[in-house]
């Protein structure tokens, strides 16, 4: 056998990856030219595949910040929302979306008439970023907490009375002793502030009545009552207690579904017998003690209420303060955390803030 050939031979054998080719015969010219070999030529072929699978799957990328705006588009359902909640414009935030999805190569959000929703590509992404987020957060905090820096930001929920009339002043004191650390407070309903801790997307919470979910710990803290308020002109306004039989045919102001104001007042009206009968007429339902203050003085309906958010008007002589003659309605406000996640060293800080105060 030449020589040429038996060089040709050792090479094969080398690769050991389809049969040998007779080194006699060429096949980039001839009358062999046009004939396939199916071994080779799909070596050749599944290489070339091969190679630009793996240049498209490294050419998918992204950034924590952009993730981080991404994550607040789909939590919040809204660019101009997300924008406002990460410091950037609408035009900013939509640039940002855009070319996150030219990296990945997959639309990532559904943009509807009045909302945005994530695409099932979307909703992939979203879980895992929320888990590198909150890892990165958690560096961080114990990074400052071996350091000995008491410093960042943390997230935390309020239902509305507290949220309004109550930790404004205890994150005042808070902030007395941490100085250097930023408290986001979020306002809501007891149950959403529930489920966003449940979601992940606050540390802590403070709601108006016991949570039934298991995964959260739940630690009791300040007292409150609910009586109920009646505009200065009311026939119930010159009383200092009424009949809960006399509300049948009131005129009443509800909160919405979620808040613990209402779920406190329908369990005292069922154990008291009453709950199929109270109230008589809803007229109206607000998001917030505020809205159901203004209703309330407009003469629209009376409402039950926490005492805490019309002292103010009471003292100004703008509402009155009517408590029910059979039963007083009093509730505790608790402090809650996910149990199943790792608390940072702002979050117990907060946490033993509270319970020691």
């Amino acid at each position: 056998m030449p020589t040429d050939s038996l060089k040709m031979v050792g090479k094969v054998n080398r690769f050991k990856l389809f049969p040998m080719r007779h080194p006699g015969i060429s096949y980039k010219s001839g009358p062999w030219k046009n004939v396939a070999h199916p071994t080779y030529d799909s070596y050749r072929t599944g290489r070339k595949n091969s190679i630009k699978s793996i240049t498209t799957m490294t050419s998918i990328d992204f950034n924590l910040h952009q993730l981080e705006v991404f994550c607040k588009v789909v939590e919040l359902k809204s660019f101009s929302k997300a924008g406002k909640a990460v410091y950037l414009t609408q035009p900013s935030v939509s640039e940002k979306i855009a070319t996150l999805e030219k990296m990945i190569g997959a639309q990532l959000l559904d943009r509807l008439a009045r909302q945005v929703t994530p695409t099932a590509t979307g909703d992939l992404l979203y879980k895992h970023a929320t888990r590198l987020l909150q890892m990165k957060n958690d560096v961080c905090l114990e990074m400052a907490d071996f350091l000995g820096v008491k410093q960042g930001e943390i997230l935390l929920g309020g239902s509305t009375i507290p949220g309004e009339y109550i930790l404004p002043q205890q994150i005042g004191h808070f902030a007395k002793a941490y100085p250097h650390v930023s408290v986001r407070l979020t306002i809501s309903n007891s149950g959403e502030v529930c489920r966003r801790i449940s979601d992940g997307a606050l540390e802590l919470g403070v709601v108006g009545y016991e949570s039934k979910h298991h995964n959260l710990e739940q630690y009791e803290l300040w007292q409150d009552e609910l009586i109920l308020a009646v505009p200065i002109k009311h026939p119930f306004a010159g009383k200092k207690a009424v009949s809960i039989w006399q509300l049948s045919e009131e005129p009443f102001i509800m909160r919405e579904t979620g808040s613990g104001t209402l779920k406190i007042m329908q369990n005292y009206f069922q154990e008291y017998g009453a709950q199929g009968k109270m109230p008589g007429r809803i007229v109206a339902r607000f998001g917030s003690s505020t809205a159901i203050k203004e209703g309330v003085k407009a003469g629209l309906g009376i409402s039950v209420i926490s005492l805490r958010a019309i002292n103010t008007e009471v003292h100004a002589g703008m509402l009155k303060a009517v408590r029910l003659k059979e039963f007083r309605m009093f509730r505790h406000f608790y402090l809650i955390r996910d149990r199943r996640r790792t608390a940072s060293p702002l979050c117990q800080a907060m946490l033993k803030f509270f319970l020691n105060d």
